[in-house]
């Protein structure tokens, strides 16, 4: 046998081999392609797709810094001592939707956790509450002060002065066409009886503005619970609470009523003096007295600008308003970076019975009894400039006055300074 052929056979086995090993060869698994998330433009900017899920989540809130002053309250006096605190709050929203056979399936979730000069309020729920077309529930702004149809109730400073700005337990239904929503809902009015406050509420909204009706039954008004307080003292007696103390003289108000209705409406005009520019009139009626009637009254710096006050539970220093009627005016103007705003409001509250106690010189209380309404008003003025796209500046200044018959006037000079980084 020569090397030729020795080669030529070498190599014929070599193949055979190979062939026969081939069989057996480790096949190297293709990698899984990743699921990279994915941007959701169905409802607007910043929605991403959850891997795995055709549910669409935003993540979003702020990091604010505030310092607020206000002057020291006090009937028949000056009031020009003034307080000072800081303020840090830290917002984080989570917006997940997607749709169904029924419509948007949405759920909304807002945390929020406040810092007062240093007393840390912990984390709570400001609002979180699910959607499945037009039905909602769960807990929010009230339906008579929150937004429907992209229009938002109040004046156009940050200090909105809304009536009846407060949260609760809710289901209500929205039925929209165009630019036209009807809503009607039910509310938890924390009485623990089986009959719920009744909302109803008409929006239109366009490219010019928009304008809205609302109207409120409140079956039951839980005057047990609501105390006007002062300082740090709360007093209440039934149906009869004290409010701030008039020299020496502790005055009681006391109201019957156990039931009411009001109505509200407000008209909003986009770039109508000039680009950038709103103007927003807005005002209500109140049949009864009514926590919905309510605002925030004078208060010290740590409640003057706490949102949606607890009105079953109001803070010390905290003294509720009840008006009956009350009509305001807004106005705010962008220029680029820089935004200003103005708001102002008039109103007048329920004919209020005072009776009052007052120490004589020998020691004994002398009874006495006060009948009267009382003028409120109050001017809002800010302005805003966007040092970038998310950090944002606005130094805010307002003045209130209250003045019941008889008991002379209380008011205050109130502002802030804030900066907030938003995301």
């Amino acid at each position: 046998m020569n090397i030729k052929s020795l080669l030529l056979g070498s190599a014929a086995a070599l193949v055979a081999v190979s062939g026969a090993r081939a069989a057996d060869a480790v096949v190297m698994a293709e990698p899984e392609p990743v699921d990279y998330v994915r941007v959701c433009d169905v409802y607007g900017k910043g929605f991403y797709y959850i891997p795995g899920t055709e549910t669409c989540l935003r993540v979003s809130g702020y990091a604010r810094f505030q310092v607020n002053v206000a002057g020291d309250p006090a009937f028949n006096l000056e009031g020009d001592d003034y307080q000072v605190n800081t303020r840090v709050r830290a917002r984080i929203n989570f917006d997940a939707r997607e749709e169904t056979e029924l419509g948007t399936l949405r759920a909304f979730v807002r945390l929020q956790a406040t810092n007062t000069s240093g007393a840390n309020n912990g984390v709570a729920i400001d609002q979180a509450y699910l959607q499945l077309g037009g039905l909602l529930m769960g807990y929010r702004d009230t339906l008579w002060s929150s937004g429907i149809g992209g229009l938002e109730d109040g004046l156009l400073t940050d200090t909105d002065l809304v009536v009846g700005d407060f949260s609760t337990n809710q289901v209500n239904y929205t039925f929209a066409l165009g630019g036209f929503s009807a809503t009607i809902g039910l509310e938890d009015d924390n009485t623990g009886d089986v009959v719920p406050d009744v909302h109803a509420k008409l929006v239109y909204s366009g490219a010019w503005g928009g304008a809205y009706l609302s109207a409120v039954y409140d079956e039951t008004f839980n005057q047990n619970n609501v105390t006007a307080a002062f300082g740090t003292t709360n007093f209440a007696f039934g149906n009869t609470f004290f409010v701030p103390t008039l020299g020496n003289s502790p005055t009681l108000l006391q109201d019957g009523n156990n039931d009411a209705f009001a109505l509200k409406g407000g008209v909003l005009l986009k770039d109508l003096l000039a680009a950038e520019s709103q103007l927003k009139i807005e005002g209500h009626y109140a049949f009864d007295p009514t926590v919905y009637s309510v605002i925030t009254g004078i208060a010290t710096t740590g409640t003057f600008a706490a949102n949606n006050p607890n009105i079953n539970n109001p803070t010390p220093g905290s003294f509720p308003l009840f008006l009956e009627w009350a009509a305001g005016a807004g106005y705010a103007q962008g220029f680029g970076k820089l935004g200003i705003a103005v708001s102002g409001q008039y109103g007048e509250t329920f004919e209020t019975t005072f009776a009052t106690l007052r120490q004589l010189p020998n020691g004994q209380f002398l009874p006495g009894t006060i009948v009267g309404e009382g003028e409120y008003y109050a001017f809002v003025g800010n302005i805003g400039y966007a040092i970038t796209p998310n950090f944002k500046s606005l130094a805010e200044v307002s003045y209130r006055n209250v003045e019941f018959d008889g008991l002379g006037d209380e008011d205050q000079v109130s502002g802030f300074l804030r900066f907030q980084r938003e995301f």
